[in-house]
């Protein structure tokens, strides 16, 4: 049975566990609402709630530990040569996974039946001519071991299946009696599914602290692994990148950091006070009318795709700076450059800050402004030296913003700055950045026992610090020259 369709009968028993616990509710106080400890729908959900939770607490935790159970039960069948090691281990589970897939395709395509598929007796070699019938290609050829471990991941997993879908709808059954038969007049069912609620909104809101916790481990774990196969030393003070998986890599980091801090630079630079500028403007100088329809021109460009944004750093930003100012100036020759990515992504970071500034600008209490103005102070000097002090939190939360999307921006860096690991003062120049990197190591066949995989973990380790100090950094500033009023 499908996990769809388990979910369809859940949802059905819990529906009808809905109304019959209403119901009983509503028999056991002679049909008078005002005789329940409760209203009747409580009861209802009560009921419902003690089908969904077990049922799919059951689903999730059997998707989660079953694909365990059998990769465990298969690889202790399997040679010991086909592994003797993790990355061996994986292959080989890769290929027999990939084989039992192309077996229930050919059963699905009428080109083997099920009987066969579970004894089947012929050579690999036929094996793989059958499965190519069915338009599954497995790049390799499959061995006796692979193709009887294949078989066996079969049977497993669809006796996993059937024993997933009893123990699911067992689950569901036995909740939806007990959930109706708790159904009383004197039960405080409220309280009960407010209990629920509340627990659910914990767990919503421990996802983020949860997500963060697993990133970051995640990256702890590899690059640790990484560190144990390439020196620290000279991943954070060599002076070249040269990756090669066939060995003797140059895996120095900071080629790629200067990279990604002068792009960074160059973007706030253009972002940060165009768009600030264009928040005072709108929200202090600017018109009713205006404000309607300058701001939403703005926002648009926050829904531009970015990888239209890396389309016109490379047709139209990076030949207009080659030809208009590189070449005359004898800075160089190529459209692909420092300053192209720069302008664009901080042509893309303008609707952030400007639309978050003017937002806190216009917070502000008004009577702020009406006693500097009162006191003699012009505007201008109201906006600079009240209004700007007094949002300036949520300013450099902007700013905060933008610098954590120029730092890790990919598309415009792949198609405006290059993919050239170097060290440079000159802006038209091309160069990369660290978040190019990491996709280029992740990318095609990888070996995660490698460094030079391993390498885009420590990147991604080195970015999180990064931010992790623009974020102090804006707290000290904030703290510091922040304007309290009562």
């Amino acid at each position: 049975m499908s996990v769809i369709l388990i979910l369809a009968l859940v949802g059905a028993l819990a529906l009808a566990a809905f109304v019959l616990a209403r119901q009983r509710a509503l028999a056991s106080a002679g049909g008078n609402p005002r005789a329940l400890h409760s209203l009747p729908h409580y009861y209802g959900w009560n009921g419902a709630l003690w089908v969904l939770l077990p049922a799919l607490g059951g689903l999730v935790l059997w998707l989660i530990v079953q694909p365990m159970v059998v990769e465990h039960r298969i690889s202790a069948r399997l040679p010991a040569e086909l592994v003797s090691d993790a990355a061996a281990r994986a292959l080989t589970m890769a290929d027999v996974r990939r084989v039992a897939g192309g077996l229930d395709v050919a059963v699905a395509a009428g080109k083997l039946t099920e009987s066969a598929a579970e004894s089947l007796q012929a050579d690999a070699g036929n094996v793989r001519a059958l499965l190519a019938e069915v338009g599954v290609a497995l790049g390799s050829d499959v061995s006796p071991a692979v193709l009887t471990a294949a078989q066996d991941y079969r049977a497993l997993t669809g006796w996993g299946a059937a024993m997933r879908s009893v123990l699911v709808l067992a689950l569901a059954v036995a909740g939806l009696f007990w959930g109706v038969s708790r159904a009383h007049k004197e039960f405080r069912a409220r309280h009960s599914v407010e209990a629920v609620v509340k627990g659910l909104l914990v767990a919503a809101s421990s996802i983020a602290i949860l997500t963060t916790v697993g990133i970051v481990w995640s990256m702890v774990a590899e690059t640790f692994d990484f560190f144990a196969k390439y020196p620290m030393r000279d991943f954070f003070f060599s002076l070249t990148w040269s990756p090669n998986f066939k060995g003797n890599s140059d895996l120095g980091m900071l080629p790629l950091l200067w990279g990604t801090l002068y792009v960074t630079v160059v973007a706030l630079i253009v972002c940060v006070p165009v768009g600030l500028f264009t928040a005072i403007y709108l929200a202090e100088y600017a018109s009713k009318a205006t404000r309607s329809w300058v701001k939403p021109l703005i926002e648009v460009i926050a829904g531009i795709p970015t990888v239209v944004f890396g389309i016109f750093a490379l047709v139209t930003v990076g030949p207009v700076l080659r030809d208009w100012f590189a070449v005359p100036m004898g800075l160089g020759d190529s459209g692909s450059s420092v300053m192209t990515a720069g302008l664009v992504i901080g042509i893309l970071n303008i609707p952030f800050i400007s639309s978050l500034s003017d937002d806190i600008i216009n917070a502000v209490p008004q009577s702020l402004r009406d006693g500097s103005l009162g006191l003699g102070a012009t505007k201008s000097e109201t906006v600079r030296q009240v209004i700007l002090p007094a949002a300036l939190p949520g300013i450099m939360g902007a700013v905060l913003m933008a610098a954590s999307r120029a730092i890790g921006e990919t598309m415009v860096v792949v198609m405006g700055a290059g993919a050239a690991a170097q060290l440079s003062l000159n802006p038209f120049d091309a160069m990369t950045t660290m978040t190019v990197k990491i996709v280029g190591q992740l990318t095609g066949d990888t070996d995660f026992a490698s460094p030079e995989t391993l390498v885009a973990f420590a990147l991604g380790m080195t970015l999180f610090v990064i931010t992790l100090g623009l974020n102090v950094f804006a707290l000290y500033i904030v703290r510091k020259y922040r304007e309290q009023y009562e």
